[in-house]
């Protein structure tokens, strides 16, 4: 890594080489850390392994949690570092689900109906509205509501993960392209894109779901 980051630090420094907006990401990915570095690559192993209903994504999840519960914080997104320690409750919880179904030979996929996600759109709305006013009043949060906004969406949709609830790669779609221009303002270019590819990941995941959810339909 402190290679790579060094190669880079180099290609940054040659300003007469390429735009202005070329240097910045060559010079967020020098000072790209070797937390976030294993935040990145256990984040990504995780979804994947979510979405392809793999049980390892929730032990992986834990390391990826714990880095990033550190990183946010000094990173000033408290929303998203308190977080992680949420996400670190539902994946013990989510591995003794899982393990349990495996136990009981059935995985079994649900769908919300309309009434359920309106139900499930006002929660996100009113625990919006609760995190962003704590985080402006209480902390020195450049970005109180955003940050409350998608620490709101990504609550939820990690529930209904935990429940196997198709429609939380639909959240989850949503909130990590809303995550995108949030990392790359706070300077971590590298979580940035591993959320772009999130929201890939996690698209297809909503279509595996999907195919399994119906296969169990009568």
């Amino acid at each position: 890594m402190n290679a790579f980051a060094k190669f880079v630090s180099l290609l940054a420094k040659d300003t007469k080489a390429m735009p202005a907006i070329i240097q910045q990401i060559l010079q967020q990915f020098a000072q790209t850390t070797m937390l976030e570095w294993i935040g990145t690559i256990t984040g990504f192993l995780c979804v994947y392994l979510a979405a392809k209903q793999h049980i390892l994504n929730w032990p992986i999840s834990v390391i990826s949690v714990l880095t990033y519960a550190y990183i946010f914080y000094h990173s000033k997104l408290y929303g998203d570092a308190v977080l992680q320690l949420y996400f670190l409750s539902t994946a013990i919880y989510g591995w003794y689900y899982w393990s349990k179904k495996i136990r009981e030979d059935d995985k079994p996929i649900v769908s919300f109906t309309n009434l359920e996600m309106l139900f499930t759109l006002i929660i996100i709305a009113i625990l919006t509205v609760l995190l962003g006013t704590f985080l402006k009043k209480m902390t020195d949060s450049d970005v109180p509501y955003a940050d409350g906004f998608c620490t709101a969406v990504s609550f939820v949709a990690q529930f209904l993960m935990t429940r196997k609830v198709l429609q939380n790669w639909l959240l989850w779609i949503f909130v990590d392209i809303c995550y995108i221009p949030l990392y790359f303002h706070k300077g971590l270019l590298l979580t940035a894109i591993l959320y772009f590819v999130f929201a890939i990941i996690a698209w297809t995941g909503y279509k595996d779901w999907k195919v399994t959810y119906r296969s169990f339909m009568p």
